[in-house]
């Protein structure tokens, strides 16, 4: 990585301990009270407004002594139920919870991008939000801030960034187009007629429909869509019968859906149900489904993509941008891109010396402390740069 300036390194203290304070007190979704509190008094501290959602998380804004466009930075701030057995000066002190997924990290580096923006308040052309969402781990904080206030109106492009494990440290990725899955979530509850298991002949076996209805499910994925779209569809959880000798009437099947492809997701639902209703029918059930659209994909708009790897290349350097396959996990970002041009990149923080490497959601999660001043300076750069860039475009067509 690339050396930063005087005027950005003198954060790194600030930003490494603020992740250390977030880190060693963790709260879960909706529940970031304290996290909430303690960004306000940062936020208070250095001159910057702010709206408060309800219950938690904060919109914070920085308008430049210039006229311009609008972007937003995001950073979420929930940690997860996970006891954590790091032994380390910030190791969480409440039990059973943990920034486990680095979201401690990237409200850090939102805190250090607003304090290198504040210092260049004067030379802003234009409008930042600084967007510290709550709730990203069940997927409920993006469309909570989107309805706080009016700036996602107001806003013309939004940049987020996750720390990223499997990525080595400081390399990045950001490349244009679909970056994250969809997560759709689907219950099914089979209705057959339970009766002794020595006499099959007089009942409606559910586990037998429920074991048919897996397998079946899979050729959706195998007959109906291209090979050249991924799509996964997993059953997680079957529940059925309550003995040895008792053939159970009924069954419960809970299961995810991931996909990249918009299109898919308009006849996933559809394709599920006929499969389901076809396979009860066969043998003698009935079936109901809970069909739920979690999270829409997430997809890079190109301008974007290519600003970020300007940015990426004077923040972090050229040689350190690299290609990764998206991924079929969910982000809730994928909400701000609904209806908003922008980018969502990945921050590599992957170090085996320093034993960040273990994957998200371990309980021996930790980040490479070293990229997240690079990381405020990146988000920094891309606020600028857009502005600037918007700027110039209207300098150009007067």
């Amino acid at each position: 990585m690339r050396t930063l300036s005087p005027s950005i390194e003198k954060y790194r203290d600030y930003v490494i301990g603020a992740r250390r304070h977030l880190h060693a007190h963790p709260e879960t979704s909706l529940e970031e009270i304290e996290t909430t509190a303690y960004l306000m008094s940062e936020l208070d501290a250095m001159g910057i407004p702010y709206i408060k959602g309800e219950p938690t998380g904060l919109v914070a804004t920085i308008k430049g002594k210039k006229p311009g466009k609008t972007v937003a930075l995001r950073s979420d701030m929930d940690a997860l139920n996970i006891l954590e057995k790091n032994e380390v000066s910030y190791k969480s002190q409440v039990d059973g919870k943990m920034h486990a997924c680095g979201h401690d990290g990237h409200t850090a580096i939102l805190l250090g991008a607003a304090r290198i923006l504040k210092d260049q308040m004067e030379e802003l052309p234009g409008t930042v939000h600084l967007v510290f969402q709550p709730a990203e781990e069940t997927g409920h904080g993006a469309k909570l801030l989107i309805n706080t206030g009016t700036w996602y109106e107001e806003t013309d492009n939004i940049f987020g960034a996750h720390l990223w494990s499997y990525l080595p440290t400081g390399k990045i990725s950001l490349e244009p187009g679909q970056r994250m899955a969809a997560t759709d979530r689907f219950q099914i509850k089979i209705q057959g007629l339970s009766g002794h298991g020595s006499m099959p002949h007089q009942t409606v076996d559910a586990v037998v429909a429920a074991s048919a209805m897996v397998m079946n499910f899979q050729t959706i994925v195998s007959r109906e869509y291209s090979p050249m779209e991924p799509l996964v569809v997993s059953v997680g959880s079957i529940h059925s019968g309550t003995a040895f000798n008792i053939i159970s009437g009924e069954a419960v099947l809970e299961g995810t859906i991931r996909y990249f492809s918009k299109d898919i997701g308009k006849t996933i639902e559809s394709s599920m149900r006929r499969v389901m209703e076809s396979t009860a029918a066969l043998y003698g059930a009935s079936a109901e489904m809970m069909y739920t659209y979690n999270l829409p994909p997430v997809v890079n708009d190109e301008a974007s993509s290519a600003l970020a790897y300007e940015a990426a290349s004077r923040i972090l350097g050229e040689e350190n941008i690299v290609l990764q396959e998206k991924t079929t996990g969910g982000e809730d970002f994928a909400f701000y891109l609904d209806h908003k041009p922008g980018c969502f990149v990945f921050i590599g923080s992957g170090n085996h010396e320093k034993g960040t490497d273990f994957a998200h959601h371990n309980d021996h999660f930790d980040l490479d402390e070293d990229v997240l001043l690079h990381g405020s300076a990146l988000y920094a750069e891309y606020a600028v740069s857009f502005l600037k860039k918007e700027a110039k475009k209207g300098e150009n067509s007067l």
